[in-house]
């Protein structure tokens, strides 16, 4: 399972002669009333085993989260279950919004 930085990640979706990955925030749902990714699909962690087959297996997936570790383990078992291209955001939205949309709220 590879890693993928907010840097290119944000350069990933910023490049127009590239389709978008899929960024899959794992996050419970009063994180995400805090902070979210513009365009994110959100199935929280505890639901995944249940809803991944919402999900295209072929399509690029970030997986994403408070700071990494959930979205790790979640990138892990989508590997497992066939999966083809997944990457776990490196930091997560916390790292995304320090390095690059200060808008983003912390916590």
């Amino acid at each position: 399972m590879r890693q993928i930085s907010v840097t290119d990640l944000n350069d990933w979706l910023g490049d127009a002669e590239r389709a978008d990955p899929v960024v899959l925030d794992v996050r419970e749902s009063w994180e995400r009333e805090l902070c979210a990714l513009a365009g994110s699909v959100h199935i929280p962690m505890g639901q995944i085993m249940a809803r991944a087959a919402e999900l295209d297996s072929a399509a690029d997936l970030v997986v994403m989260c408070h700071h990494g570790g959930r979205s790790m383990q979640v990138a892990l078992f989508l590997e497992r279950q066939g999966f083809k291209s997944v990457a776990n955001l490196a930091g997560g939205i916390n790292a995304w919004a320090r390095e690059i949309d200060s808008s983003i709220a912390t916590y």
